[in-house]
């Protein structure tokens, strides 16, 4: 089962790409996302890594968080699910 990983801290010139490349070091990688700014598309210093199964999850982030990358040391754990804000459901 694939796990989807938080990585944050990342610099404004980190790519997907860039991701796929690092995290493909320690397992097969999914999917790679690096979330913008709605409108402008400025990155916001994080990103989401999908990886294939939770071994390789594990793995990457035994291995890269704390590494740096472009002068950052990257924060990397697994996703947490989104909250909605309203408890009881409603709009």
């Amino acid at each position: 089962m694939s796990v989807r990983l938080y990585v944050g801290n990342l610099s404004f010139d980190a790519t997907a790409e860039d991701l796929r490349e690092i995290f493909g070091q320690t397992g097969q990688v999914e999917d790679s996302v690096i979330v913008t700014r709605p409108g402008g598309g400025r990155p916001r210093g994080f990103g989401f890594v999908t990886m294939a199964d939770e071994a390789a999850g594990q793995e990457a982030i035994r291995q890269l968080d704390g590494q740096a990358l472009a002068g950052r040391q990257l924060v990397v754990n697994v996703a947490k699910e989104r909250q909605n804000s309203d408890s009881e459901g409603g709009e």
